[in-house]
């Protein structure tokens, strides 16, 4: 009976994807420690060490149906660690006296730690695939509302226009420098473990390195330079990874939550029946999908830290920190799974009223393109006299409940320098966005060239 959200048949597949389950479920260990100890056998049947028949009967073997998990949780919990329980259900299932040959030379964080980083190669698989997805959407975005404009917010005010395309522009930049960084450390992390009792393979003497290369290549995995039993760093990169990830993810959909509030309404979830319903007020349409993101993400964030310190170990073997990776690794796979589904299916069918874009523009009176005007009079007055000039007339504007226009056009000092045509193009926020559309093109442009060199 499920007592997490993750395995929860109610709450699953908002906290978490069915692909990625599979990949941290009990069965899919299993399967990966039953892979990982044929491929031990197999490679050191090549070297002579154990016999060619005895590795080909370990390998028929090594499925999962061979595997009571009802016996293996049992003895798991009398063990402490699963895989000397394992190893003695596939040596009973063995014949012909295989059995005597599983595991040779290796030690149980060997087979454990290889077993995750099968588990992590699938993991970050998923993760590029939803990665992918999304960067497709926020360019599909971007482009649609390059020159779309909208107040920009500084310190939640209304500070300048931009586009919509621009905002989303920077979400993609963001999301595409995580698809780099995807690529770049999966060379240093898919890295596989075999390293014997202490790390340095004595139980097979100067064979060891060729076994650990046979071994990982069995496997497609890289060969590590030395045992990494006590140098977590590469788990903790992952996990840090998903933290940076799921930060990134937080925050656009904090930004859609905000931006969908009654006062700006200038977005809106994909509209499906009943969803986001309250059950007390007909009238709401909450945003439900970006309020999944960010508690997701809140707590993805919060296995940084154990990941963090897990690498702080003693000895050859550490005395614990390790099985705390058990938990903070699927954990966080899991539920960054879940808010990448959530962020995709959103950005999917977003709604973004351009019409309201626009109204909320004109919501101040004109004091949004206060710096247009400020800048147009700088030549003549220097900046810091039309800066003081140009802000004496918004506060105006603000006390008195008038138009900016209809204070500049009172004030004989600006309009000397300033003719009623100039105010009025000053005055249009559509001809003060910037570069930003050059920015989208930018960024896209940049998106683009970059999946042909990393091949996504």
């Amino acid at each position: 009976m499920a007592s997490h959200v993750v395995d929860s048949e109610i709450f699953k597949d908002i906290f978490g994807s069915a692909a990625m389950r599979a990949v941290f479920s009990d069965e899919g260990l299993v399967r990966r420690w039953l892979q990982v100890e044929a491929a031990l056998a197999r490679a050191e049947a090549k070297l002579g060490v154990i016999p060619e028949w005895a590795a080909a009967e370990i390998s028929r073997k090594a499925v999962p149906e061979n595997i009571d998990l009802e016996r293996l949780r049992a003895e798991t919990e009398l063990v402490g660690y699963p895989i000397l329980p394992l190893v003695r259900q596939l040596a009973q299932a063995c014949e012909g006296g295989a059995g005597e040959y599983i595991h040779w030379g290796a030690t149980t964080q060997d087979i454990m730690d290889t077993a995750m980083v099968l588990q992590l190669k699938d993991a970050l698989g998923l993760i590029r695939d939803g990665l992918v997805e999304l960067e497709d959407r926020l360019a599909t975005l971007a482009e649609a509302y390059r020159d779309t404009p909208m107040a920009g917010r500084t310190h939640g005010q209304q500070a300048l226009p931009i586009t919509f395309g621009y905002k989303v522009a920077v979400w993609l930049a963001e999301t595409h420098r995580h698809l780099k960084r995807l690529a770049e450390l999966e060379g240093r992390v898919l890295v596989g473990q075999l390293g014997g009792a202490v790390g340095t393979l004595a139980a097979v003497g100067e064979r060891g390195l060729e076994i650990q290369r046979l071994f990982l290549k069995e496997l497609g995995l890289g060969v590590p330079e030395i045992a990494w039993h006590v140098a977590r760093d590469r788990v903790a990169e992952v996990v840090c990874f998903l933290g940076l990830l799921t930060a990134t993810l937080g925050k656009i959909a904090q930004e859609i939550a905000l931006l969908s509030r009654t006062e700006l309404a200038e977005v809106r979830e994909p509209f499906a029946a009943g969803r986001g319903a309250s059950s007390t007020m007909p009238q709401k349409r909450n945003p439900i999908g970006a309020e999944a993101v960010i508690a997701l993400t809140k707590v993805v964030r919060q296995q940084v830290p154990i990941a963090l310190d897990a690498m702080v170990q003693d000895g050859e073997r550490g005395t614990g920190p390790w099985l705390a990776e058990w938990e903070c690794v699927p954990e966080a796979f899991i539920l960054t799974a879940g808010a990448l589904s959530q962020l995709n299916r959103i950005l999917g069918g977003l709604e973004v009223d351009v019409n309201r874009m626009a109204r909320n523009l004109g919501l101040s009176g004109g004091l949004i393109m206060a710096e247009a005007v400020m800048m147009a009079l700088a030549p003549q007055l220097g900046r810091q006299r039309a800066h003081e000039l140009v802000y004496a007339a918004c506060r105006r504007a603000e006390a008195e409940g008038l138009s900016l226009v209809e204070v500049l056009r009172a004030d004989p000092e600006l309009t000397r320098h300033l003719e009623a045509g100039d105010l009025k193009r000053l005055l249009d926020p559509d001809g003060y966005v910037g570069v930003a559309g050059a920015f989208v093109d930018r960024v896209v442009g940049l998106v683009r060239k970059d999946r042909e060199v990393i091949k996504l």
